[in-house]
């Protein structure tokens, strides 16, 4: 005996035929529900979860097809057999192009329609273990909209789970484009302060005058245009996180007001007189060397202790290629939905070119051309000349080809490696320090001797 629990539907306006094959079905242990026309059928479907669905192909009111499409839209996964008296081959080919799991014809022989089924069911649930592993993978390899199963990536979600409990202060750094922002709102998101505000200031995109008010709120009178009293980010954001994007290019007068509020957990508004308390973690990102800005007198050392209670350095995609696979299917996704395109694969060119590519604008790059890849894209597969013709150009190009092509010295080779390493960093000297397996000052000696 087959397992009552799989639910067919038997859709037919012949009430003889309809009752012949709800008797077949039952008896091989399935359980069976009837729909004698095809407003009824359409109620059903919407409102149980069948595993396999046989209609009629010509009925009054909606057809076969139409019950097909309308399956389609509503439960994907369920497989769905079409059966006519007619043996129109026109019917059948449009109907498998439409999604039809098998078209049979009416007759005597019930032994070749309980197979279909069977094997329909197979499918059905070949598909939803698909769907589950699926799932499954993506869970692994994915942390709130952040995609990577390398073990760098690995390691900074175990990172994040670590400290999104906590309310200790947090500094993301890493080259522009790795995805900063994404973990602090990871880091928010999943933690203790989920309910509260996430309020994000980009300290590079706002002038210094408006900064310091928008921060820290003003008081009636304090300046020219201030009419009103005006509660500031900092007091907005109490209770949840204050997002500090790219904090090294806060001006040094308002890098003393901002310690003040983590040092005192307080607040005063301009032309204020009351200091206000203020519950609120900081999660704060550069894409700058900060310790260059420190040497350099621009940024505060003092905040920058209090800031990196806990450091979290993203890794460039340049290090971690085993993740590019998973992030292009993940915005192929993407766009495919936003675009209304069936772009599904990467043809084995383009993939090599992905992951030879060294990616300077790292994930957000990447993103961008497989935006301009599936907009332009005529097929289903993403080929060569889908991507930008620059980034073709640079693969295959490398540094030692140019290299030898000019016939330079060892002297000029280390020289041009250098300025190299830095320009693919984004001048971050200590990170191109740690490529180049050289101390901070060696790196300075050989800068000033160019």
């Amino acid at each position: 005996m087959k397992d009552r629990s799989r639910k067919l539907l038997v859709i037919d306006d012949e009430v003889r035929w309809c009752q012949l094959l709800s008797d077949t079905l039952t008896s091989e242990g399935f359980d069976v529900t009837v729909a004698s026309n095809s407003t009824t059928a359409s109620q059903l479907i919407n409102q149980v979860d069948f595993d396999v669905i046989l209609t009629d192909l010509r009925m009054a009111g909606k057809d076969g097809l139409q019950l097909l499409e309308e399956t389609k839209r509503v439960a994907p996964t369920t497989p769905v057999i079409l059966i006519t008296a007619f043996g129109s081959i026109d019917s059948a080919v449009q109907a498998m192009k439409m999604g039809a799991y098998d078209f049979i014809t009416k007759s005597g022989d019930m032994s070749e329609l309980v197979l279909a089924v069977e094997k329909a069911l197979e499918t059905k649930f070949l598909r939803k273990e698909v769907i589950g592993l699926r799932r499954k993978l993506e869970s692994r390899y994915s942390f709130h909209k952040m995609i990577g199963k390398s073990p760098l990536m690995q390691r900074i979600y175990q990172l994040i789970e670590m400290v999104c409990d906590t309310s200790s202060n947090v500094l993301v750094t890493g080259e522009s484009g790795t995805g900063k922002e994404l973990v602090a709102k990871a880091i928010h998101y999943n933690g203790a302060r989920k309910n509260g505000p996430f309020i994000a200031v980009n300290c590079a995109a706002i002038p210094e005058n408006l900064l310091e008010s928008e921060l820290f709120g003003y008081r009636k009178g304090a300046f020219t245009d201030a009419k009103t009293d005006k509660e500031g980010l900092v007091v907005g954001a109490s209770g949840g996180t204050l997002f500090l994007d790219e904090v090294t290019e806060m001006p040094p007068s308002l890098q003393a007001k901002i310690l003040r509020v983590i040092e005192e957990r307080e607040v005063r508004p301009l032309g204020g007189t009351t200091s206000y308390p203020t519950d609120v973690r900081v999660i704060s990102t550069s894409n700058r060397d900060i310790q260059t800005r420190i040497d350099e007198g621009l940024f505060r050392s003092d905040l920058y202790y209090r800031l990196r209670v806990i450091d979290i350095d993203l890794p460039p995609l340049r290090e971690r290629k085993e993740d590019i696979p998973l992030l292009v299917m993940h915005f192929l996704n993407t766009f495919n939905k936003d675009l209304k395109k069936k772009v599904s694969h990467v043809s084995t060119e383009a993939m090599k070119i992905f992951m030879d590519y060294s990616w300077p604008g790292n994930v957000r790059e990447l993103e961008n051309v497989i935006q301009r890849a599936v907009t332009l894209c005529r097929g289903e597969t993403v080929i060569p000349d889908d991507l930008p013709v620059l980034m073709t150009k640079a693969v295959g190009n490398s540094f030692l080809e140019r290299a030898v092509g000019k016939a330079r010295t060892l002297e000029d080779l280390e020289k041009e490696y250098v300025r190299e390493v830095l320009a693919e960093v984004r001048g971050n000297r200590s990170r191109a320090a740690e490529i180049l397996g050289i101390d901070r000052k060696t790196l300075y000696r050989k800068l000033k001797s160019e």
